[in-house]
């Protein structure tokens, strides 16, 4: 799946959530070099105040600091309202956290945060900037995925425990192609990037609180550099690639998951496949045996049954 190929607008303002270190401090970079201003988003105000001072003295941009926890309602709509700017032609959707850790036993408000964080915050901020690329007729909305949205029959080990994330990450995936579909014809580029495992901080916290200190870390467990990454994505928005994989060798793989996504969607007619159909002698879901003709012959409340308005409540 392709868009509209071509550089990034050479104009107008870069907005970098996420950008306090990793991917997210590689696009400020990148972009800076390319004479963007810049609005950077992040938790962390030392490091978005020291790389704005960097970025200001090396390349003479206009750089602006929004402290902010996409986690946290008031903080987005002040994001989500800088967003919305009329200077604003660059949007990356960087920001994440993981909340790694098994589902049933991870704090409930973490996962709640990394669905705010990793869901909500990039739903609404492309909401917010996409209307006035639009109407200026340029732009471009980068959401930084991961190719664990594609890892969803894969146990962890050596991956992540990760059901949250990976959820999260698969939205993100499936909002960025079906936008980008919505936007076809249209002057403004939508892409998801999809890195794999990348040498930042990420793995060093779940995302309750940001990584300690003023100078940037790099977990154990390595991987792609983060410049590597943002030269893949970049490059992709030039050749118009919707789905950037960075470490991905057969560009044709993304076309195959398309291919394979057509044949399921073929699937939607009014006819049961024949699998799904009873098998002769019946079936048994969830302890319930199916034999009989009809279901509420064979499951239907009898007298002094369990459920019947004159028993007491069941815990379920």
């Amino acid at each position: 799946m392709t868009t509209r190929p071509g550089p990034l607008p050479a104009r107008g303002t870069a907005i970098v959530t996420g950008a306090s270190s990793g991917i997210g401090a590689a696009y400020a970079r990148r972009l800076a070099a390319d004479g963007h201003g810049l609005v950077l988003v992040a938790r962390r105000a030392e490091r978005l105040r020291a790389l704005a001072a960097e970025l200001t003295g090396r390349h003479g941009v206009r750089v602006e600091v929004v402290v902010a926890d996409l986690g946290d309602a008031g903080d987005l709509d002040r994001v989500a309202r800088r967003t919305a700017g009329d200077d604003i032609e660059v949007l990356v959707n960087n920001a994440g956290i993981n909340g790694y850790g098994p589902f049933a036993e991870t704090d409930a408000g973490l996962l709640a945060k990394v669905i705010a964080v990793n869901v909500v915050a990039p739903t609404r901020l492309a909401r917010a900037a996409v209307p006035g690329m639009l109407a200026r007729g340029r732009g471009a909305v980068v959401n930084v995925a991961s190719t664990l949205a594609f890892a969803g029959s894969l146990p962890p080990d050596p991956l992540p425990v990760r059901a949250v994330y990976a959820g999260t990450k698969g939205y993100v995936v499936t909002f960025s192609r079906t936008l980008a579909a919505e936007l076809d014809g249209a002057a403004v580029r939508v892409q998801v990037l999809c890195p794999g495992l990348t040498a930042t901080e990420f793995h060093l916290t779940q995302g309750q609180i940001p990584v300690a200190g003023d100078a940037a870390r790099v977990h154990d467990d390595g991987g792609m550099p983060a410049e590597d990454v943002v030269t893949a994505s970049l490059r992709a928005l030039e050749t118009g690639e919707v789905v950037c994989v960075p470490g991905l060798a057969d560009a044709e793989a993304v076309d195959r998951v398309t291919a394979a996504e057509l044949g399921l969607r073929s699937s939607s007619t009014g006819t049961l496949a024949p699998r799904y159909r009873n098998p002769a002698g019946g079936s048994r879901v969830l302890g319930l045996d199916h034999h009989a003709d009809s279901l509420g012959v064979e499951v239907g409340l009898q007298p002094n049954s369990p459920g019947r308005d004159d028993q007491p409540p069941q815990d379920h």
